[in-house]
């Protein structure tokens, strides 16, 4: 991905240094219903309702399929990798990751920009905050084992860096492109709240059964999914970011945070009523469709069979 030289956004919020406990914000967080307090259990059920990926199956995988997770050190908490692909400590505000991110962001806020005004509308860019082990949001205490999420009540997106080392290392998602696609996202989860899209969603929680809350989950996530297409689209255009094997990178990662790779990986079986952001080859089908055709009109998958 070229992505060196380019604009960084200045709605980044870096609070590695500040926030989280020493250990980061692990200790004690095990799976399998025990050793979850109330406030663990809150922050699961906010995360599956904003998270990209099933909280509790990302814990399950960074538990090795289902242990606990306090045997993580701080130091190994600690470590990141760069858009290289090659691993750090813990280093300062400015250093390559963290500018990778921030110009990620910025090129989201600028095609974003461009679509709203051609729209007619204006575009409000959200704040993305990196932090480490964990931090409180508007939408609750958010943790580094929940993976990256948008939060609606704050428009911030948030992820610990130490999540690409999972992509990379544990879900099997490697690149530049595919750490940009996780941005972009979560953007498309902001882009879905200034729509309005995420308030009519809200808006059916109680009115319907669990298993059609979950097939409309599934619906807003491959959504965000599309919009990380059309960024995609309109960013190859405007500044020609995208280098060979990118589009495959973005691919992979869909196909590999699809809920049935993930429940197979973790659990060996997989569940379609427990969904809640589509499968492999439904995610990969809908960021395609941002991509090739870069119009928001195509990602309407609420009225559209989400394949």
């Amino acid at each position: 991905m070229r992505w060196q030289g380019n604009r960084q956004s200045d709605n980044v919020e870096d609070v590695r240094d500040g926030d989280g406990p020493a250990d980061g914000g692990r200790q004690g967080f095990s799976l399998g219903g025990r050793g979850l307090s109330l406030g663990t259990v809150v922050i699961a059920l906010v995360a599956s309702y904003f998270l990209g990926i099933n909280p509790m199956t990302v814990l399950s995988l960074l538990g090795g399929g289902g242990g606990s997770l306090q045997g993580q050190s701080p130091t190994q908490v600690s470590q990141i990798p760069s858009p290289d692909g090659s691993a750090s400590q813990h280093r300062p505000a400015q250093d390559q990751q963290t500018q990778f991110v921030a110009t990620v962001l910025a090129d989201t806020e600028d095609v974003w920009q461009e679509l709203f005004r051609q729209a007619g509308s204006q575009y409000q860019n959200p704040k993305l905050r990196i932090f480490r082990g964990s931090t409180a949001t508007a939408c609750g205490q958010g943790q580094a084992a929940m993976g990256p999420f948008y939060c609606p009540s704050d428009r911030k997106v948030y992820i610990d860096l130490g999540f690409y080392d999972v992509l990379r290392d544990r879900l099997g998602a490697p690149g530049d492109f595919a750490q940009a696609y996780v941005i972009a996202h979560e953007v498309g989860h902001h882009v879905q709240n200034l729509l309005g899209t995420s308030a009519k969603m809200d808006a059916m929680r109680g009115k319907v059964s669990e298993v059609q809350y979950n097939a409309l989950s599934v619906r807003l996530e491959l959504q965000a999914d599309c919009f990380a297409g059309v960024w995609a689209n309109h960013a190859q255009q405007s500044r020609q970011i995208i280098e060979a094997g990118d589009i495959e990178e973005a691919l992979n990662a869909a196909t590999q945070i699809g809920d049935d790779t993930l429940q197979r990986k973790s659990q060996g079986q997989v569940v379609p009523e427990s969904f809640t952001h589509g499968t492999s080859q439904q995610r990969v089908t809908w960021f395609k469709r941002g991509f090739d055709s870069g119009e928001i009109k195509q990602c309407n998958t609420f009225t559209k069979q989400p394949v």
